[in-house]
């Protein structure tokens, strides 16, 4: 058995939220071992910026597509762009997601005070932000599986990754529609798991930690000096390593669950937190 990622070479994969930092990296990773990459992201010139950007680094085949992950059609429209530029889809990462402060509460407990100012609370969470942050995470993966995974039946076999949370698991105050989503997602990733194994297509998923990205970075970090939030320091003295994560420690992972090096895995999720899931805080 070869050890390293050689099978993932020349094979296509989608990369919903391809754009973003945590997929940016996911795609360079990519890159390396010589897959042919389609970025979809609602933002096409961002897309296509990455998409140029690590095609000329690397040398890999890579195109940026425009594509919304709630809108079943835009998907429909953008898998046949990918077939007519790189061929059958055998690869799928579901990387668009994210969090928004209108589905954010303002504290993290509710005390008898804060009975006189509901809005700060859970009682306060504005509806349309909680479903589109709940929408984008959950359908967001549903959808595009759906739609980019249906080359997989001819191919004979398929993977896809998805991309959960460590929220998934510990729920964290502040932002339930984004915990809420991600553990769905921990349990339609076992489903479709399930659902499709006879057809040798293996559906997994990663439970990252804390990573900065654009959508937490309000959370994490005081926007005027740049210095850890209390909430940020909180977060890093729960992680055991003592610090955030660098996207670029999702790699190997993310080609390993892809690989034929994972051929008899499929319905799992594996946290790369460093070791916040393992820790009591005590």
């Amino acid at each position: 058995m070869n050890l390293g990622f050689d099978d993932l070479k020349g094979k296509v994969c989608v990369v919903t939220g391809g754009a973003g930092v945590i997929g940016t990296a996911l795609v360079r990773a990519l890159a390396s071992v010589g897959v042919k990459i389609a970025i979809l992201d609602i933002n096409l010139e961002a897309a296509q910026e990455v998409a140029s950007d690590i095609a000329r680094e690397t040398g890999a085949q890579i195109i940026g597509v425009k594509a919304n992950v709630l809108d079943k059609d835009s998907l429909v429209h953008a898998k046949r762009e990918v077939n007519d530029s790189l061929g059958p889809i055998a690869l799928l990462i579901n990387g668009a997601g994210g969090n928004a402060p209108s589905a954010t509460t303002q504290v993290e407990q509710m005390t008898e005070q804060d009975l006189k100012d509901l809005d700060k609370t859970f009682y306060g969470l504005d509806v349309q932000g909680f479903t589109k942050v709940f929408d984008l995470n959950f359908m967001g993966t549903l959808l595009p599986s759906m739609v980019f995974t249906t080359d997989m039946h001819s191919l004979g076999s398929g993977s896809v990754l998805n991309i959960s949370s460590m929220n998934s698991y510990r729920p964290l105050t502040k932002i339930p529609a984004y915990s809420a989503a991600k553990a769905s997602i921990n349990n339609f990733t076992q489903w479709l798991a399930v659902h499709l194994a006879p057809l040798n297509i293996r559906i997994n998923a990663i439970a990252p930690g804390f990573f900065l990205t654009q959508q937490n970075r309000f959370l994490l970090l005081d926007e005027k000096t740049g210095e850890p939030t209390a909430r940020g320091q909180k977060i890093i003295c729960g992680t055991p390593m003592g610090r955030y994560g660098e996207p670029e420690e999702l790699q190997g992972t993310v080609l390993y669950l892809l690989s034929d090096m994972a051929k008899f895995v499929t319905g799992v999720v594996i946290p790369v937190d460093g070791g916040f899931s393992a820790y009591s805080g005590v």
